[in-house]
C-alpha cells in the first residue's frame, strides 16, 4: 500500500518517482527482475518497513554477506531511510575475518546470501528479505539528514585490525556528483556494474551516480570476461557506462571474444582500485575506446578521472586525471609545503566527499586528517602543470592484487604461530594476470624446508585467498637498515633474482 507522502519527500528517489516514474531503474541480470523508479522507491519503503518491524533502531547496524544483486542498492537506500548503518562484508574473507568484522561492526541483522558458505552467520537470506517485504506498508520517511552516517565500507588496517570507513549521504552524493561530472552520466546512461558491491566502486560509484541522474542500473553477480563482453556489446541492452579494474580490463581484451566494433559505442570504460600500465590504456585508445583512469578509495569515492577524450587519455596514459569541482588535491613535502609541479610528495585530499573518519577509531581517524581537514591518503604522487594527477608510489607496504588491497602486516602476523618460521616478510610482486601477488620471505629455525602447501593451507584457513602468497623463498637473514627496520626495497630487488618469470597463477 502506497502512503500519502509526496514523492518530493520520500527520501533519495522523490523527483526521480515525480518526473520518471515509469523510467527503468534497474534490471537485476541474474534474477531477471526489472523495476521502474516508482518500483524501486515503494519496494525501499517496504524494505524499511520490514527492518524497522524487526527491531533496527536509528544507528543500528544493517550487515550483508551476498553477492550482487538489486536487492543489496534497496537494502542500502531502506536503511538510510530510517537512520540506520549499511554494513556489507566483502564475501571473499575467510570465516575468521567475517567474525571479526562482526564483532567490530556489532550488527542488529545481517543478511546474507543461500549461496555463500558463511550460513552460521545469517540472520536471514535476501530472499527472505525480499519475499517478506511483500507484505509490509511502505514506509514514507523525509530525505536523511545529510551528515547522517549511512554506510560503513571495511578496509583491511596495516596491523591486521580491519578499518571501517564510515560515509555519511552527503559523502555519497558528493561521490554521485563527482563521477557524474567526470563520466558523463544523466538520465539516457546505462551502468553495468558487475564489481562487488562490498567495495566502493561496486556499491557506490557504479550505483548512485545513475540514481541520481535518472539513468538505468544493470546490476550482475559477478565479472565472467565472456558474459561481460557480450552484455558491453548488446545493442538491446544500450550499456554505456562500465568500471573495473585493470587486471578485469586485461581479460576483457586477452578474450577470444573481444570485438572492439562492439565497444565503440560505450561512453567509456572507466579504471581504478590498481596501478594500470601506460601501454595497456593506450591499446584501447587504438582501438577506439575510451579507458578513463582514476583514482579513488574508500575514504572519498572518486577523486580524480581522466576526461572522456581518446587523444586526451593517450597522450596521458599513467595519469589519474584531473579531480572535480569541489574536490581538493595536494602534493606536499616532508615539510607539509605544497610541492611545485611535477615534484613528488605526500597526497592529501580534501573535500565534501570526504570521510568523517573511521568507526570506533578515534585516534586512527585524528590520525588521518590534518588541523584543516586534509586527508593523509598516504600515496605518493605528483600533479603536473596542466593539475593532471599522477600516483607514483604507495607510501605504505600495501599492494593491490586483483583490485583488492592486501597488507603484508596481516599475512606476518598470521605466520608468528607458524611452526618453525623464526622471521618473515611479504612483499607485492609484478604478475600477469593479478597486477600484483606476495612473495614471502622466511627465515625459518635451523634452516629447515618450509612446505609451501602445507603453509598455505594454514593461512587459508585465516585470511581470504587473494591475501595468501604466490611465492616462497627461504633467507639465511631478512635485509634490514641501522635502526633495525627490515628493508623491503632491498628484499624486493634480492627476491626477483630468485623468482621465476611470473605466470598466471591459478584462480584466486
Amino acid at each position: 500500500m502506497r502512503s500519502n507522502t509526496t514523492p518530493a519527500a520520500r527520501g533519495h528517489l522523490g523527483p526521480l518517482c515525480r518526473e520518471r516514474p515509469d523510467a527503468l531503474a534497474a534490471h537485476d541480470l541474474t534474477s531477471g527482475m526489472r523495476w521502474t523508479y516508482a518500483e524501486l522507491d515503494a519496494t525501499i519503503g517496504r524494505f524499511a518497513s520490514l527492518l524497522r518491524r524487526r527491531g533496527v533502531e536509528p544507528g543500528d547496524r544493517v550487515a550483508s554477506l551476498a553477492k550482487n544483486r538489486v536487492e543489496l542498492v534497496m537494502l542500502h537506500l531502506a536503511c538510510t531511510r530510517i537512520g540506520a548503518l549499511y554494513v556489507p562484508f566483502n564475501w571473499r574473507l575467510a570465516d575468521a575475518e567475517i567474525a571479526s568484522l562482526i564483532d567490530d561492526a556489532e550488527p542488529a541483522l545481517l543478511i546474507g546470501d543461500e549461496m555463500l558458505p558463511h550460513p552460521a552467520f545469517r540472520d536471514m537470506s535476501v530472499m527472505d528479505l525480499a519475499h517478506g517485504a511483500r507484505h509490509e506498508r511502505e514506509l514514507a520517511a523525509d530525505i536523511a539528514a545529510a551528515e547522517a552516517p549511512s554506510l560503513i565500507l571495511y578496509t583491511s588496517g596495516t596491523s591486521g585490525r580491519p578499518k571501517g570507513v564510515v560515509l555519511s549521504e552527503r559523502n555519497i552524493r558528493h561521490t554521485a556528483i563527482n563521477f557524474s561530472w567526470c563520466g558523463r552520466v544523466n538520465h539516457q546512461s546505462v551502468v553495468l556494474c558487475d564489481t562487488p558491491m562490498f567495495h566502493v566502486i561496486g556499491l557506490i560509484i557504479n550505483v548512485r551516480p545513475a540514481l541520481l541522474q535518472g539513468g538505468t542500473l544493470f546490476i550482475s553477480d559477478g565479472f565472467v570476461a565472456e558474459r561481460t563482453l557480450e552484455r558491453l556489446g548488446c545493442p538491446s541492452l544500450g550499456i554505456t557506462h562500465y568500471f573495473c579494474v585493470p587486471q578485469m580490463a586485461a581479460s576483457l581484451r586477452g578474450h577470444p571474444s573481444f570485438d572492439r566494433e562492439r565497444l565503440r559505442r560505450l561512453t567509456a570504460i572507466f579504471s581504478g582500485g590498481a596501478p594500470h600500465a601506460a601501454d595497456a590504456i593506450r591499446a584501447w585508445c587504438r582501438d577506439g575506446i575510451p579507458i578513463a583512469d582514476g583514482f579513488g578509495m574508500s575514504e572519498a569515492g572518486t577523486v580524480t578521472c581522466m576526461p572522456i577524450d581518446i587523444s586526451a587519455i593517450a597522450a596521458r596514459a599513467g595519469s589519474a586525471g584531473l579531480p572535480p569541482p569541489g574536490t581538493q588535491v595536494q602534493v606536499r613535502d616532508a615539510d607539509g609545503v605544497s610541492c611545485p609541479p611535477g615534484t613528488a610528495g605526500d597526497l592529501f585530499i580534501r573535500g565534501p566527499n570526504v570521510t568523517s573518519g573511521y568507526w570506533r577509531q578515534p585516534e586512527t581517524t585524528r590520525a588521518a586528517f590534518d588541523a584543516d581537514g586534509w586527508l593523509r591518503t598516504g600515496d605518493i604522487a605528483r600533479i603536473d602543470a596542466d593539475g593532471y594527477l599522477w600516483l607514483v608510489d604507495r607510501k605504505k607496504d600495501m599492494f593491490i592484487s586483483g583490485g583488492e588491497n592486501v597488507y603484508p602486516a596481516e599475512i606476518e602476523a598470521a605466520l608468528t604461530q607458524y611452526p618453525g618460521i623464526v622471521e618473515c616478510a611479504v612483499v607485492g610482486v609484478p604478475d600477469l594476470r593479478w597486477g600484483e601477488v606476495g612473495h614471502l620471505a622466511v627465515v625459518s629455525a635451523a634452516h629447515l624446508n618450509v612446505d609451501f602447501e602445507a603453509l598455505k593451507n594454514f593461512l587459508g584457513k585465516r585470511l581470504a585467498r587473494y591475501k595468501i602468497p604466490k611465492y616462497l623463498s627461504t633467507l639465511p637473514e631478512l635485509p634490514r637498515n641501522g635502526a633495525g627496520k627490515i628493508r623491503k626495497d632491498v628484499l624486493r630487488s634480492m627476491l626477483e633474482t630468485q623468482r621465476k618469470p611470473p605466470r598466471p597463477p591459478p584462480d584466486q
